[in-house]
């Protein structure tokens, strides 16, 4: 059970990185996608600065990449200590 915990966490780490990888490099696909997606659920989004939201999405891109490599760190430290 506890190895199967750190596959899913593994896994889960590194789509996250991937996923945040896209995002960071290309912003404004990242918000097309979103705007797309809120259209389907009948909902509709404008920011009120498209220069602030490019720039907010590659920051939140950037922080699942770190997100992700901390944790893979973690992962990798705990069990050579272990």
């Amino acid at each position: 059970m506890e190895r199967l915990i750190l596959i899913l966490l593994i896994v889960i780490s590194s789509l996250s990185i991937i996923i945040g990888l896209f995002i960071f490099k290309k912003p404004t696909s990242a918000f097309e996608i979103q705007r797309k997606f809120y259209a389907l659920i009948n909902w509709r989004i404008e920011p009120i600065s498209l220069q602030k939201e490019i720039r907010n999405t590659k920051i939140m891109g950037l922080s699942l990449v770190v997100i992700g490599l901390v944790t893979i760190g973690y992962i990798i430290l705990v069990r050579s200590l272990g």
